[in-house]
């Protein structure tokens, strides 16, 4: 008689994001509006000027970065994240540092060799001296 209503509930919750207003997230609101703040003012700016195809192809490409920003996210980190993380990889840190360690047994080695040969060199002077006497 009565029917049950279902609703599939995803196991991750952690992906999830919070919409703000016409299905998009705040970072993509702020994002968009970016782009529309940079490019439509340059577009009547520039429409008398350049004409109005290039003024749009202009402005369409002053505004992609901001579309990315807003759109590209990988592994749970957006873009600014991401591109962040290879520049400091790249530039900001040093290359390649490779890993040396001392060599405790090498350096217990040149001590005795050391050794011995003091031990040859003075057993050679006290045979020498004792020659002379």
């Amino acid at each position: 008689m009565f029917m049950a209503i279902s609703v599939a509930v995803p196991k991750d919750l952690s992906g999830i994001k919070t919409k703000v207003a016409m299905n998009l997230t705040k970072r993509q609101i702020i994002c968009f509006g970016s782009a529309a703040a940079v490019g439509i003012p340059f577009y009547h700016v520039t429409k008398g000027v350049l004409g109005t195809q290039a003024s749009a192809l202009i402005m369409v490409a002053l505004m992609l970065p901001f579309f990315f920003l807003a759109m590209y996210e990988k592994d749970g980190f957006p873009a600014e994240k991401i591109l962040y993380y290879m520049l400091r990889q790249k530039i900001l840190t040093p290359g390649i540092r490779p890993y040396k360690s001392e060599n405790l047994y090498k350096k217990l080695e040149e001590r005795e060799k050391l050794k011995k040969e003091v031990r040859y060199l003075e057993e050679k002077a006290a045979g020498s001296f004792a020659g002379q006497a």
